[in-house]
């Protein structure tokens, strides 16, 4: 699944869950970062208030709904810099994914 995609979906399921009221970057390593904030996502590498590191396997993953993000965080796949209640946040938006 190519970044772009990625936002897309992400920016759809974002107007479902209501939006962010912060920012959150997706990184993806050598492949690329996706940037949401609000209503949308775009493919971006900017500063936010949350950084998710993750290899974009995984991602798809968690977003498909077939690896539980803690178990994610608990063995190491899934890294978080930054404000962890954006990301505890997340998991309405990986449900309309």
């Amino acid at each position: 699944m190519e970044n772009a995609e990625i936002a897309t979906k992400m920016t759809e399921a974002l107007e479902k869950a209501g939006g962010l009221d912060k920012s959150v970057k997706f990184d993806f390593g050598d492949g690329g970062q996706v940037f949401a904030s609000g209503t949308t996502a775009e493919v971006a590498d900017k500063d936010a208030d949350c950084t998710i590191s993750v290899d974009k396997a995984d991602f798809i993953a968690l977003a498909s709904g077939s690896m539980d993000p803690m178990m994610a965080f608990m063995s190491g796949k899934l890294k978080v810099a930054g404000d962890m209640s954006v990301a505890m946040g997340l998991q309405s938006l990986f449900a309309n994914m």
